[in-house]
Parts: structure tokens; sequence; C-alpha cells
């Protein structure tokens, strides 16, 4: 069945938006809800004189995301987890974990639209993740992972130079 978003529906579109579902989905979700109209001349003539409304909000969220990249590319993200002295974590940071952290940061942002590269972190280091934005957009989020030794030491991840140095000196004695 063909509709009219009247608003914005997690997983199927945006206000303005015509797709075609299932008339039971319609039917007994959509249209009681208020979330779509059927499609047809009275409801398309409807949309097309509030066209300049719904590009004006795009628009606004298009900025906004903007904005957002920006505040989100300049955070560097710190979390101190329990650890092994070998650096591998108890635990494992995911994508909750940085949703909760940039949470108390004051960011709004859902824990889906967060892709940590091998789906968690385990063990102690720097990486990187990627935030969907509004549409194609996307930040890169740094994200530095210390692990924290039963006795209270905060371990960092180790530089392969300086890891190196220590052992060629042994070495050579």
């Amino acid at each position: 069945m063909k509709i009219i978003l009247n608003q914005d529906v997690k997983h199927l579109g945006e206000m303005g938006d015509v797709k075609n579902v299932a008339n039971g989905y319609f039917r007994n979700y959509l249209f009681p809800h208020g979330f779509a109209v059927p499609y047809n001349d009275v409801t398309v003539a409807y949309f097309e004189s509030r066209k300049e409304e719904i590009e004006a909000r795009k628009e606004q969220k298009r900025k906004d995301s903007a904005s957002l990249k920006e505040k989100l590319e300049g955070l560097s993200v710190e979390l101190v987890m329990p650890a092994g002295s070998n650096g591998k974590l108890y635990g494992a940071v995911s994508s909750l974990t940085v949703a909760e952290y940039l949470a108390k940061q004051g960011f709004e942002i859902e824990r889906k639209r967060i892709e940590i590269p091998g789906v968690t972190i385990k063990t102690v280091g720097n990486y990187h993740a990627t935030v969907r934005l509004y549409e194609a957009q996307t930040a890169e989020l740094k994200i530095s992972v210390k692990g924290q030794t039963s006795d209270g030491e905060v371990k960092e991840a180790a530089k392969p130079a300086e890891a190196d140095a220590p052992a060629a000196e042994e070495k050579a004695e």
C-alpha cells in the first residue's frame, strides 16, 4: 500500500516521504497513531502545500548534524576499564559503553548509530569509532581505552617504540 508519512517514523522514513508498506502495518499501526495517511490526490496536494516547511525542517536537521559532527570530532573519549596486567580487558567496550559516556558529556546519540570496528574493544589502546549522523554524514570519534589493574594502577597502551627500547637495552648487556 502506498502511503505518505505524516511525521518521522523510526526505521521507515521522514515526514513527507512516500513509502510502500503492508496493508496491515498501515491499518493497524501507522494510521491509528497518526504517523501516515493514504497516498491519494487530496493528501498529495496537502503535502505539496507543506513542501517548503518540510524542506526547511530537513535543512535544520542537516545544520544540527554538521555542528554535532564538529563537536564529536573534537572530543576524545577516555575510558578506564578493569584489565589484566597484559592489557586485556576483563569486559569489553561496546557501542553502549560509548553511548553512556557521551550521554554523560551531554550528547544524545543512540547506541545503534555508533559503529566500533570489530563490534567490541577487548584490549587497552587507542581506537576510532564512526558515528552515523543525519543522512550520509558521519563523524570519527577517538576512543582511548586504559586498563585499571586490581591494585588500582592505570595502564595505557604501550607505544611500540617505548616497548622495544628496554628490551633492546637488556639484550645489549
